[in-house]
């Protein structure tokens, strides 16, 4: 399966000078956050495939203007073409009230939730969330750090992929290791196509 995944930054390429032909295959697209409605929005008519999303901290907007024609999966599972996708939007905060960031333990709440799903789907292909993975090409600081239950899900699952945004690749916070026990790691800043 090939997917085109993105997040966090609008990409001209796609955005201004959209051509069908460099996307020709795509089977699926993932978004992990803080883009435009109005790009997702785009993505989903001009590629006729499902658009799945997770919402990142900038997204407050989704909660009441959520993106038309595309699915969150931000703490839920969906099955696409046999390949079962889930997600967890939002940001680790030291304002945890705030729309879509977290503390750890209740990002750990809502990974116990998922959990049960994934049991149910007889495990996990594809994790997609905004933040990254706690020590997996994470920041400093405390805004940028990545969550310990991230981890803990790769460990636990072995997905096929995990895909994450949070990330700006521009703002230099390091390289982000090309897998961790076996999964491959995805960070999806700006846009990228990888087959499954």
């Amino acid at each position: 399966m090939k997917i085109l995944a993105v997040s966090d930054e609008e990409s001209a390429f796609i955005w201004d000078y959209f051509d069908r032909s460099a996307f020709d295959g795509v089977d699926l697209i993932l978004s992990c956050g803080d883009l435009h409605r109005d790009y997702l929005e785009f993505l989903a008519t001009m590629l006729p495939v499902p658009l799945f999303y997770v919402p990142g901290n900038h997204d407050k907007r989704f909660i009441t203007e959520p993106p038309g024609g595309c699915v969150s999966v931000d703490g839920r599972l969906e099955i696409y073409k046999g390949l079962r996708v889930c997600g967890l939007g939002g940001c680790k905060s030291q304002n945890p009230g705030a729309a879509y960031e977290y503390s750890e333990s209740v990002m750990a709440r809502r990974a116990q939730k998922l959990r049960r799903a994934i049991l149910r789907a007889g495990g996990l292909d594809i994790l997609v969330t905004h933040a990254p993975a706690e020590g997996l090409g994470d920041g400093t600081s405390s805004f940028h750090q990545g969550f310990a239950v991230f981890r803990e899900l790769l460990e636990e699952y072995r997905p096929k992929i995990y895909f994450f945004g949070h990330r700006h690749k521009r703002y230099g916070l390091g390289d982000t290791p090309a897998q961790y026990c076996g999964v491959r790691l995805v960070n999806a800043c700006g846009y990228t196509i990888v087959t499954v």
